[in-house]
């Protein structure tokens, strides 16, 4: 299975795994899984703690490529089929991270891992 992580679920594995479903640690934990990072989970984890919004990540937000690379995840870029895809979604959903996320799941065949409801009305696979 390959898998994309959302924000919150990276967040979560790096610092504080007990929030995660039994199925998305035991998903992203099977070695025989790929874990993909988009770097719009980079963008918005920059973006909430400049803001504020998500101070408790700091720290991770310093070392996150050493962190990833360690955890053996890959990157996932942001192309330019991912934004147009992501902006002509018809749903309402408002959050571009999400829309993007959503984008880049469906159009490379991820399953996001994701405890976000909001995300079900996107044509992508979820697990939680």
């Amino acid at each position: 299975m390959e898998l994309l992580l959302d924000t919150h679920a990276l967040l979560w594995w790096l610092a504080e795994p007990d929030r995660l479903s039994p199925a998305a640690q035991a998903a992203i934990a099977e070695p025989a899984n790929g874990v993909h990072v988009s770097a719009a989970s980079g963008w918005e984890i920059a973006t909430k703690v400049r803001l504020g919004k998500l101070p408790a990540a700091r720290e991770l937000l310093d070392d996150l490529p050493e962190l990833l690379a360690a955890q053996g995840f890959q990157l996932l870029p942001i192309t330019l089929q991912h934004g147009l895809h992501a902006g002509s979604y018809p749903m309402p959903h408002r959050d571009p991270f999400d829309r993007l996320l959503a984008a880049q799941a469906e159009l490379a065949m991820l399953t996001l891992v994701t405890v976000d409801p909001a995300l079900q009305a996107f044509p992508c696979q979820l697990l939680w």
